[in-house]
């Protein structure tokens, strides 16, 4: 779906991801509305707008809250006077601990942002979107959505939800004018880690871990490219790409290799 002239909803706008998609949707002629729970961090990306600061619009939301999230489409349109596609990109890690040590509350935490909090925004904005000439819903997932990494299971269970959530709506409404892509995220360097309130094991760690990162530019581009070409699935970064291959080809051998990988991360 073209991009010029459309009116988008990003969620995790803030900062990241998130962020960057905002901007470079603004750049190629879209109107956006983005939320956050942050509005101090939806302002930075306001004021990063620069000339084109009034085609968006920021919004304080908790996207766990469904009563709030089922009123946000009244607001968007409200403020843009429709609404053609949405992003949902706001997700949280888990602390890097087995599941066995890992809290109720956090797992329930990790859950409802990631998976609920993309289905209640599909659910309160896809009556609305079934009304427009063309219309279209992009989901993040991750790469842990389709391979498992040691420390982030709950993580990689609620993204496994969002991938069948979204192949689920693909094919709900492949005959509609709604197109539907489901996005796989690799390494990308964004504040993820910091918003989950989540640390690494050091500070030498998370050098490491930014310098092997995906820019959160370069994500965003290669994301609303797919998005343009309406895609059924968007691998972002190589390591995604690579992953996705090998567990295809062998998935015993694909979890022992990130097993490894994430070995010292686990100690």
């Amino acid at each position: 779906m073209k991009i010029q002239g459309k009116v988008w909803v990003v969620t995790g706008g803030g900062s990241g991801m998130g962020r960057e998609l905002v901007l470079q949707l603004l750049a190629k002629g879209a109107k956006v509305a983005t939320c956050d729970i942050h509005q101090e961090t939806m302002e930075e990306t306001l004021s990063l707008a620069g000339n084109l600061s009034s085609n968006l619009s920021i919004h304080v939301l908790d996207i766990t809250d469904q009563e709030k999230v089922s009123n946000f489409p009244k607001e968007v349109i409200k403020t843009h006077g429709a609404v053609d596609g949405i992003i949902n990109n706001a997700g949280i890690i888990q602390p890097f601990v087995d599941v066995n040590d890992l809290e109720y509350g956090k797992i329930e935490q990790v859950m409802k942002i990631n998976f609920y909090g993309t289905l209640y925004m599909v659910k309160a904005f896809l009556p609305e979107l079934l009304k427009r000439p063309e219309a279209h819903i992009a989901n993040v997932s991750s790469m842990g959505g389709f391979i498992p990494f040691p420390g982030q299971t709950i993580y990689g269970a609620s993204k496994a939800a969002v991938k069948l959530l979204t192949e689920g709506l693909y094919a709900e409404l492949k005959d509609t004018n709604v197109k539907v892509t489901v996005i796989h995220p690799g390494a990308v360097n964004t504040h993820i880690t910091e918003n989950s309130g989540v640390s690494t094991k050091t500070a030498a760690d998370s050098a490491q871990a930014e310098k092997m990162a995906l820019p959160a530019s370069q994500a965003a581009e290669i994301m609303i490219s797919g998005i343009e070409k309406d895609k059924f699935r968007i691998l972002v970064g190589k390591d995604a790409s690579f992953l996705d291959k090998f567990y295809r080809l062998s998935p015993e051998k694909a979890v022992r290799f990130i097993v490894k990988k994430m070995g010292a991360m686990m100690k």
